[in-house]
């Protein structure tokens, strides 16, 4: 080839430099991105208040407050540590007290590392635990997580947000959908009450 001078045994040198310096770029980007992605899971565990709107008389007003880890396990099942609801509902309504219940959920978060933002599906499922729940009354909610880091304060920024729906399902007095809104706590705060476990 004109104005190409190749040296014998030099063109595999270069080969196996570039492939080095490929394979340490590949790797660098790859913990970047997984400190991304660990960082936005211990970001959006602490303390979340939920807006419920929606639903008529006994199977409506079921706003709360809960805190949660996201499970070490990487599966994006909620270690629930704390959950209340904000209104009382009356025992002869639907059978879901203040406090007591062990709620379930997950929370799946894809990380852009472009833009850092984070979304993902959420569920959370609360169910009456008291030996007169026969009927099974369960509150269910479905919805999409949107936010950022905020790294600081190791925790989602003040703008991102849970949204979503709500069903509730159970006896005949509590039926009913709606819509609701979940946000984080600016910072990680010791709640009072009792334990959701």
């Amino acid at each position: 080839m004109k104005g190409w001078k190749i040296t014998p045994g030099l063109t595999g040198k270069v080969v196996k430099q570039f492939v080095l310096a490929l394979l340490v770029a590949l790797s660098l980007g790859g913990c970047s991105s997984e400190t991304l992605t660990q960082q936005a899971q211990t970001a959006a565990g602490g303390v979340w208040n939920a807006e419920l709107l929606g639903g008529v008389g006994e199977a409506s007003g079921f706003s709360f407050i809960t805190e949660f880890t996201l499970s070490v396990s990487g599966n994006g099942s909620l270690d629930v540590q704390y959950f209340e609801f904000l209104t009382q509902h009356p025992s002869s309504g639907c059978d879901l007290p203040l406090t007591g219940e062990t709620p379930t959920g997950r929370m799946t978060l894809n990380t852009n590392t472009s833009t850092g933002e984070e979304t993902g599906p959420f569920t959370f499922t609360v169910k009456g635990t008291s030996a007169t729940n026969t009927a099974g009354d369960t509150l269910t909610l479905s919805g999409t997580v949107n936010g950022f880091v905020n790294s600081s304060e190791n925790a989602l920024t003040s703008t991102s947000s849970i949204t979503g729906t709500w069903t509730l399902s159970g006896s005949s007095v509590c039926t009913g959908n709606g819509t609701f809104t979940m946000s984080q706590e600016s910072t990680t705060t010791t709640t009072t009450g009792s334990s959701g476990t």
